[in-house]
Protein backbone atom coordinates (compact mmCIF):
# COMPACT_ATOMS: atom_id res chain seq x y z
CA UNK A 1 0.00 0.00 0.00
CA UNK A 2 1.61 3.29 -1.12
CA UNK A 3 2.10 5.40 2.18
CA UNK A 4 -0.15 8.41 1.26
CA UNK A 5 -3.30 5.69 0.65
CA UNK A 6 -1.94 4.29 4.10
CA UNK A 7 -2.30 7.23 5.95
CA UNK A 8 -5.25 8.21 4.45
CA UNK A 9 -7.05 4.72 5.72
CA UNK A 10 -5.37 5.06 9.38
CA UNK A 11 -6.72 8.78 10.27
CA UNK A 12 -9.97 7.39 8.83
CA UNK A 13 -10.81 5.28 12.04
CA UNK A 14 -10.42 6.80 15.68
CA UNK A 15 -8.82 3.62 17.52
CA UNK A 16 -6.02 3.27 14.88
CA UNK A 17 -5.41 6.75 14.55
CA UNK A 18 -4.64 7.06 18.01
CA UNK A 19 -2.25 4.38 17.98
CA UNK A 20 -0.41 6.18 14.76
CA UNK A 21 -0.09 9.24 17.32
CA UNK A 22 1.20 6.71 19.56
CA UNK A 23 3.72 4.92 17.38
CA UNK A 24 4.70 8.52 16.19
CA UNK A 25 5.19 9.52 19.67
CA UNK A 26 7.16 5.93 20.75
CA UNK A 27 9.61 6.89 18.25
CA UNK A 28 10.11 10.15 19.24
CA UNK A 29 10.73 9.80 22.43
CA UNK A 30 13.27 6.69 22.01
CA UNK A 31 14.98 9.39 19.40
CA UNK A 32 15.02 11.78 22.11
CA UNK A 33 16.39 8.90 24.61
CA UNK A 34 19.52 7.95 21.77
CA UNK A 35 20.29 11.50 21.84
CA UNK A 36 20.61 11.54 25.39
CA UNK A 37 22.32 8.95 25.39
CA UNK A 38 24.83 10.03 23.15
CA UNK A 39 26.03 12.95 24.65
CA UNK A 40 29.36 13.07 26.08
CA UNK A 41 29.64 13.31 30.03
CA UNK A 42 31.21 16.63 29.60
CA UNK A 43 31.29 17.62 26.36
CA UNK A 44 28.05 18.11 25.82
CA UNK A 45 26.96 21.02 23.13
CA UNK A 46 23.84 23.19 23.27
CA UNK A 47 21.81 22.06 19.95
CA UNK A 48 22.15 18.47 20.92
CA UNK A 49 20.70 19.38 24.85
CA UNK A 50 18.29 21.47 22.51
CA UNK A 51 17.87 18.40 20.08
CA UNK A 52 16.72 15.52 22.86
CA UNK A 53 14.62 18.52 24.70
CA UNK A 54 12.72 19.00 21.30
CA UNK A 55 12.14 15.22 20.44
CA UNK A 56 11.12 14.52 23.91
CA UNK A 57 8.50 17.71 23.52
CA UNK A 58 7.17 16.01 20.35
CA UNK A 59 6.56 12.40 22.18
CA UNK A 60 4.89 14.83 24.59
CA UNK A 61 2.77 16.67 21.87
CA UNK A 62 1.96 13.45 20.01
CA UNK A 63 0.31 12.01 22.79
CA UNK A 64 -1.32 14.56 23.84
CA UNK A 65 -3.35 15.22 20.36
CA UNK A 66 -4.97 11.35 21.36
CA UNK A 67 -6.95 13.12 24.04
CA UNK A 68 -9.00 14.78 20.73
CA UNK A 69 -9.53 11.46 19.97
CA UNK A 70 -10.45 9.53 22.67
CA UNK A 71 -8.66 10.63 26.22
CA UNK A 72 -8.81 6.91 27.15
CA UNK A 73 -6.79 5.82 24.35
CA UNK A 74 -2.75 4.50 24.11
CA UNK A 75 -2.18 5.88 27.57
CA UNK A 76 1.42 3.83 27.55
CA UNK A 77 3.39 2.29 25.19
CA UNK A 78 2.55 -1.32 25.58
CA UNK A 79 2.56 -3.69 22.14
CA UNK A 80 -1.12 -3.66 22.15
CA UNK A 81 -1.44 0.59 22.21
CA UNK A 82 1.15 0.34 19.26
CA UNK A 83 0.63 -0.24 15.31
CA UNK A 84 3.32 -2.78 14.18
CA UNK A 85 4.77 -3.03 17.36
CA UNK A 86 7.94 -5.24 16.70
CA UNK A 87 8.86 -3.37 13.88
CA UNK A 88 8.32 -0.33 15.46
CA UNK A 89 10.99 -1.09 17.81
CA UNK A 90 13.04 -2.19 15.55
CA UNK A 91 12.99 0.65 13.17
CA UNK A 92 15.55 2.96 15.46
CA UNK A 93 17.33 0.09 16.69
CA UNK A 94 18.02 -1.50 14.09
CA UNK A 95 19.37 1.72 12.34
CA UNK A 96 21.72 2.63 15.38
CA UNK A 97 22.81 -0.78 15.27
CA UNK A 98 23.80 -0.69 11.27
CA UNK A 99 25.53 2.64 11.40
CA UNK A 100 27.51 2.31 14.24
CA UNK A 101 29.28 -0.73 12.30
CA UNK A 102 29.46 1.23 9.19
CA UNK A 103 30.96 4.65 10.79
CA UNK A 104 33.12 2.82 13.11
CA UNK A 105 34.93 0.88 9.38
CA UNK A 106 34.63 4.42 8.01
CA UNK A 107 35.96 6.27 10.53
CA UNK A 108 38.24 4.34 12.62
CA UNK A 109 36.74 5.82 16.18
CA UNK A 110 37.08 5.33 19.87
CA UNK A 111 34.00 4.36 22.13
CA UNK A 112 33.29 8.58 22.56
CA UNK A 113 33.56 9.50 19.20
CA UNK A 114 31.53 6.71 17.94
CA UNK A 115 28.37 7.49 20.22
CA UNK A 116 28.94 10.95 18.32
CA UNK A 117 28.88 10.01 15.22
CA UNK A 118 25.89 7.82 15.50
CA UNK A 119 24.01 10.74 17.15
CA UNK A 120 25.14 13.27 13.95
CA UNK A 121 24.47 10.68 11.48
CA UNK A 122 21.65 8.68 12.47
CA UNK A 123 19.67 11.74 13.97
CA UNK A 124 20.39 13.34 10.04
CA UNK A 125 18.90 10.13 8.60
CA UNK A 126 15.85 10.10 10.90
CA UNK A 127 15.33 14.25 10.10
CA UNK A 128 15.29 13.80 6.78
CA UNK A 129 12.48 11.33 6.58
CA UNK A 130 10.62 13.47 9.45
CA UNK A 131 10.50 16.22 6.26
CA UNK A 132 9.21 13.66 4.25
CA UNK A 133 6.30 12.06 6.72
CA UNK A 134 5.05 14.49 8.82
CA UNK A 135 4.13 16.98 5.84
CA UNK A 136 2.48 14.28 3.78
CA UNK A 137 0.34 13.00 7.30
CA UNK A 138 -0.21 17.10 7.88
CA UNK A 139 -1.48 17.07 4.76
CA UNK A 140 -4.12 13.93 5.32
CA UNK A 141 -5.24 15.62 8.68
CA UNK A 142 -5.71 19.19 6.67
CA UNK A 143 -7.97 17.41 4.14
CA UNK A 144 -9.81 15.64 6.40
CA UNK A 145 -10.67 18.46 8.47
CA UNK A 146 -9.20 17.25 11.89
CA UNK A 147 -8.34 18.62 14.88
CA UNK A 148 -5.15 17.10 15.08
CA UNK A 149 -2.54 19.28 13.44
CA UNK A 150 1.57 18.58 13.10
CA UNK A 151 3.06 21.79 11.93
CA UNK A 152 4.47 22.93 15.34
CA UNK A 153 6.82 19.63 14.41
CA UNK A 154 7.33 20.27 10.84
CA UNK A 155 8.87 23.28 11.54
CA UNK A 156 11.35 22.09 14.37
CA UNK A 157 12.43 18.99 12.63
CA UNK A 158 13.32 21.96 9.59
CA UNK A 159 15.45 23.45 11.30
CA UNK A 160 17.12 20.14 13.14
CA UNK A 161 17.97 19.23 9.32
CA UNK A 162 19.75 22.67 9.27
CA UNK A 163 21.63 22.00 12.49
CA UNK A 164 22.58 18.05 11.42
CA UNK A 165 24.06 19.51 8.11
CA UNK A 166 26.25 22.27 10.03
CA UNK A 167 27.47 19.64 12.55
CA UNK A 168 28.13 17.29 10.02
CA UNK A 169 30.30 19.56 7.88
CA UNK A 170 32.09 20.10 10.86
CA UNK A 171 32.66 16.43 11.10
CA UNK A 172 33.70 15.22 8.49
CA UNK A 173 34.27 17.30 4.10
CA UNK A 174 33.31 14.00 3.21
CA UNK A 175 30.44 13.63 4.86
CA UNK A 176 27.48 13.53 2.72
CA UNK A 177 28.86 10.21 0.82
CA UNK A 178 28.68 8.43 4.54
CA UNK A 179 25.32 10.02 4.84
CA UNK A 180 23.86 8.47 1.63
CA UNK A 181 25.19 4.70 2.90
CA UNK A 182 23.43 5.65 6.30
CA UNK A 183 19.94 6.81 4.50
CA UNK A 184 20.16 3.64 2.35
CA UNK A 185 20.25 1.78 5.73
CA UNK A 186 17.07 4.11 6.96
CA UNK A 187 15.31 3.59 3.63
CA UNK A 188 15.40 -0.59 3.60
CA UNK A 189 14.34 -0.02 7.99
CA UNK A 190 11.56 2.67 6.75
CA UNK A 191 9.87 0.56 4.15
CA UNK A 192 9.90 -2.90 6.45
CA UNK A 193 8.31 -0.51 9.15
CA UNK A 194 5.82 1.20 6.62
CA UNK A 195 4.77 -2.58 5.37
CA UNK A 196 4.47 -3.86 8.65
CA UNK A 197 1.91 -1.42 9.28
CA UNK A 198 0.24 -1.87 5.70
CA UNK A 199 -0.17 -5.57 6.76
CA UNK A 200 -1.76 -4.76 10.37
CA UNK A 201 -4.20 -2.58 9.26
CA UNK A 202 -5.35 -4.03 5.88
CA UNK A 203 -6.21 -7.21 8.28
CA UNK A 204 -10.04 -7.88 7.77
CA UNK A 205 -10.98 -8.50 11.43
CA UNK A 206 -8.65 -5.27 12.32
CA UNK A 207 -10.33 -2.01 13.95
Amino acid sequence: MEFHQLLKKIVQDGGTHAKWLNTLSFMENAGARKISKCEHPISVNLIQLKHAAEEHRHAYYLKKQIGKIDPELCKTYEVHELLAPVATRQYLHFLDIKACKYLQTAFNLNKEELKYAAYLFVTYAIEVRADELYPVYQDILTRASSKIMVKSIILEEEGHLEEMIHQLNEFSPEWKQHAEHILRIEKELHNQWINAIAEEVSQPDYA
